[in-house]
């Protein structure tokens, strides 16, 4: 065999020798970047949003208006039979506008003329324009505190979460289509702000764990509330437009209203 042939076959060795190096070390490269690599990054538990505050909210005084559970501007409109704990009232419209009838409240009804239901109906004109004042300045109050610790949480739809203590705003509408939880303790203060309507869907609940109590949450909305039908609710509401239960829903809390309460079959208890 000639040199020259001797010499192209150790080159050939040579190069095929390389080659396989050359896969060996980029395999290796490659399962090296594979096992270094972050894994995927899990997806976010949506249940509990956690704020830190520097200091603790501080609760929303309704003055007079917190006597009521409802409290409206033009009216109370009821079909019978709902149940209701505590007072009502309506001002400054005439007492003819509430209709919800005595056998129905536990408390008092108070209207601003004799027009209002009997025998039950106490006339204090003086008294319900001071809870309508109060009513609306803890609507502003409300309004008007800064710096939330939730904006826009979940774009306006928020079934299925858990909330904790906070204020929370909405630029727009507010949508409860699922259930959802408030969980805090007894001296926790949530203020919701909500610069469109707040609507619950039929048949979903608010449910309070850890000690919250309905007299610190606080729903201050700019459009209409529709609660659904046989839906449950947690929670004060001051709101600028109507307040609509619908057939078979429930309230612990207070309906405070800048114009109407409407009631279909509803209970209503205050806190």
């Amino acid at each position: 065999m000639s040199p020259f042939k001797i010499i192209c076959m150790k080159l050939k060795k040579v190069f095929s020798a390389a080659t396989i190096l050359s896969v060996v070390l980029l395999g290796s490269c490659k399962k090296d970047q594979q096992t270094s690599s972050p894994a995927a990054t899990p997806p976010v538990d949506n249940s509990i949003h956690s704020a830190a505050r520097t200091s603790p909210l501080t609760t929303v005084n309704l003055g007079v208006a917190g006597n009521f559970a409802i409290l409206s501007e033009t009216g109370v409109t009821d079909v019978y039979k709902s149940a209701i704990t505590g007072d009502v009232g309506s001002s400054p419209i005439t007492g003819a506008a509430v209709l919800v009838s005595c056998s129905e409240v536990v408390g008092n009804i108070y209207t601003v003329d004799a027009a209002g239901p009997l025998p039950c109906r106490i006339t204090s004109a003086s008294m319900l324009t001071t809870a309508i004042s109060d009513m609306q300045t803890a609507y502003t109050d409300a309004a008007g505190r800064s710096n939330p610790d939730f904006l826009n949480l979940g774009a306006g739809l928020i079934g299925g979460l858990t909330l904790q203590p906070g204020l929370y705003k909405w630029t727009s509408a507010l949508l409860i289509p699922t259930d959802i939880t408030i969980h805090g303790s007894s001296t926790d203060i949530f203020i919701f702000q909500i610069d469109g309507t707040l609507a619950m869907s039929n048949a979903v609940n608010i449910t309070l764990t850890g000690g919250v109590l309905p007299k610190n949450i606080f729903w201050q909305v700019a459009g209409a509330v529709t609660l659904g039908t046989t839906s449950h609710f947690e929670g004060i509401i001051l709101g600028q437009t109507a307040i609509a239960m619908q057939t078979g829903a429930s309230i612990n809390g207070r309906t405070l209203a800048q114009t109407a309460v409407t009631l279909q079959m509803n209970t209503v208890t205050q806190p």
